[in-house]
C-alpha cells in the first residue's frame, strides 16, 4: 500500500472509453479520477481517454494504445499507472509486465484511499478486510514466489502444497479473523443503536457523492470540528454530534463515508457496520454538488448504494435534499436552482430541496428548518395537565418530548404543552388518557 511517508510517485491516469459512452461525461470522468489520485498524494504527470473498441482478454487495451502509453511512460518517468476500470488479476499483471511499473486499477485505487483516510480502529479492520478479499483473487500478481514447496522430510518425497495455496490459506486465516474482529464491531454499533432509538433524540444522516460538501455542512450545523478539504474521501469514519433545531429541540446528526461510482461491492460489505447507521436513521439528507454538470448522475449513483444497503426511500425511510455549492452557479441558474427548490417544497409528493452554500454559509436557517419539518412530520403537539402526585408523568414528557409551555397553577397542577412522537403520544394515551385534553 501506498503511505504518506513513501517517496512521491510520478502517476498516469488513463480512462477508457467506451463507444457508447457521452463525450462530456467522459472528460468529467478522467477528471474524478485525477482527483482520486490526487487523493492518494500521488503527482499526475500525465493523463489521457484511451477508445476501447473490444476489451482485450490478456492486455484489456489493443497492442497499439500500450506501445503508445508505454512510451509515454518512459517520457515522463511514470512509477504508478492508474487505469479507471476493473481489471482482471490477469491483465493487471500483464500490464505491469509490459510497461514494467506498478498498475492499479479502480478498485485497488479506491482501497488504497481508504487505507490512508481510516482513523479509527473500526475504520481500519473495514478497510483491511476489503483490501484482503481484493488481495485474494489477486496472489498471482502479488506474490512472486509462486514455486511449488517441497513436501515431506526427506528428499524423495513427492510435491507438497503450492506456495500459492499456502499463501491464499493464510490470507483466509486473516479474514476470518478480521470478519470475528468486524462481528464484534457489529454488536457494539448494534447496542449502540438500540440506546439511540430508546433516547427521545431523532437520528438524521448526512449521505452524498464524495466532496459533495457533508462534511463541511456538518461543521457548519453542529460545530463538529471533522476535517473537511476539497478532496475525494476527505473522510471516513462516521460520526456523531448533537444539532440544536430551530425550535430548541436537540437531534443527532451523524456524518457518513462519501459514495462514488461503481463503489467496489468488497468495500460495501465490508462497511455494512458503518453504512447500517445510515439505514437506521430517522432522516437522510442526501448533500448534492448542484454545480456538477454530473448532478443527476451521481444522485443515481447514491441511490442505487442506499438501495444496496435497504435504505433510502424505496425502503420508507424520510430523505430531503441539499443543493449545494449554488454560489459556483451563474446568476440564470441560481434563479432556476430556486425555483425548483420551492416547487419541491410545496409539493408533498415530491422530495424537498434546500439550496445552499457552505462556502458563503448561506441556505443554513432554511435547511435547518426543513430537517426540523422532516423530522416532526408526524409529531403531536398535547395539552397534558399532571397533578402533583403523578409528577412522574411529569418528568417522562421533559425526559421524551419537547415542552414548548409549561404552568404550574396554585394547586400544584402543571400545565403543559408538549410536543411528542406519534408513538410517543399513542403511549401518553394509554397510560393517562384523562391527563390530556
Amino acid at each position: 500500500m501506498i503511505t504518506q511517508e513513501s517517496p512521491v510517485e510520478n502517476a498516469m491516469v488513463l480512462h477508457p472509453r467506451f463507444r457508447f459512452a457521452r463525450v462530456d461525461d467522459v472528460d468529467y470522468d478522467l477528471e474524478e479520477a485525477i482527483g482520486l489520485a490526487d487523493a492518494l498524494g500521488v503527482i499526475t504527470k500525465a493523463s489521457r481517454i484511451v477508445p476501447v473498441r473490444d476489451l482485450k482478454v490478456s492486455n484489456y487495451f489493443g497492442s497499439g494504445q500500450i506501445q503508445d502509453i508505454a512510451a509515454e511512460v518512459n517520457a515522463h518517468d511514470i512509477s504508478i499507472i492508474i487505469v479507471n476500470a476493473a481489471l482482471s488479476p490477469v491483465q493487471q499483471r500483464n500490464l505491469e509486465r509490459i510497461w514494467k511499473t506498478k498498475v492499479i486499477d479502480r478498485t485497488g485505487l479506491i482501497l488504497e484511499i481508504f487505507g490512508l483516510r481510516a482513523a479509527t480502529k473500526e475504520g481500519q479492520l473495514q478497510v483491511e478486510l476489503a483490501r484482503m478479499g481484493y488481495e485474494r483473487s489477486r496472489l498471482v500478481r502479488t506474490w512472486t514466489h509462486l514455486e511449488r514447496q517441497r513436501g515431506g522430510t526427506g528428499t524423495v518425497a513427492g510435491p507438497g502444497e503450492t506456495q500459492i495455496e499456502s499463501d491464499r490459506r493464510v490470507l483466509n486465516d486473516k479474514i476470518a479473523k478480521l470478519k470475528r474482529e468486524l462481528g464484534q464491531v457489529r454488536r457494539t454499533r448494534g447496542l449502540q443503536r438500540q440506546k439511540r432509538k430508546r433516547a427521545p433524540e431523532r437520528v438524521a444522516a448526512l449521505v452524498g457523492y464524495t466532496n459533495a460538501g457533508k462534511s463541511t455542512l456538518f461543521n457548519l450545523l453542529t460545530e463538529g470540528g471533522v476535517f473537511a478539504k476539497d478532496m475525494l474521501f476527505a473522510t471516513l469514519d462516521t460520526t456523531h454530534r448533537v444539532l440544536t433545531l430551530p425550535s430548541g429541540q436537540p437531534a443527532i446528526l451523524s456524518d457518513t463515508v462519501g459514495f462514488i461510482s461503481d463503489l467496489p461491492t468488497d468495500l460495501i460489505d465490508a462497511f455494512r457496520a458503518t453504512l447500517e447507521e445510515v439505514k437506521e436513521a430517522d432522516l437522510l439528507i442526501h448533500v448534492r454538488d448542484i454545480s456538477d454538470p454530473l448532478t443527476e448522475r451521481r444522485r443515481e449513483e447514491v441511490m442505487q448504494v442506499l438501495d444496496q444497503i435497504k435504505a433510502g426511500p424505496d425502503h420508507g425511510q424520510d430523505i430531503i435534499e441539499v443543493w449545494n455549492k449554488i454560489d459556483l452557479l451563474g446568476e440564470v441558474q441560481m434563479d432556476q436552482i430556486h425555483e425548483r427548490a420551492q416547487a419541491s417544497q410545496d409539493f408533498e409528493d415530491m422530495i424537498s430541496a434546500y439550496p445552499l452554500s457552505c462556502h458563503n454559509k448561506t441556505g443554513l436557517e432554511h435547511l435547518a428548518a426543513g430537517i426540523e419539518k422532516s423530522l416532526t412530520a408526524g409529531d403531536e403537539i398535547l395539552h397534558v395537565d399532571v397533578p402533583p402526585q403523578q409528577y412522574d408523568v411529569r418528568a417522562w414528557l421533559h425526559k421524551n418530548g419537547h415542552v414548548i409551555k409549561e404552568t404550574t397553577k396554585r394547586n400544584g397542577t402543571c400545565e403543559m404543552d408538549v410536543r411528542l412522537t406519534e408513538s410517543d403520544a399513542g403511549k401518553l394515551r394509554a397510560r393517562h388518557k384523562n391527563l390530556v385534553s
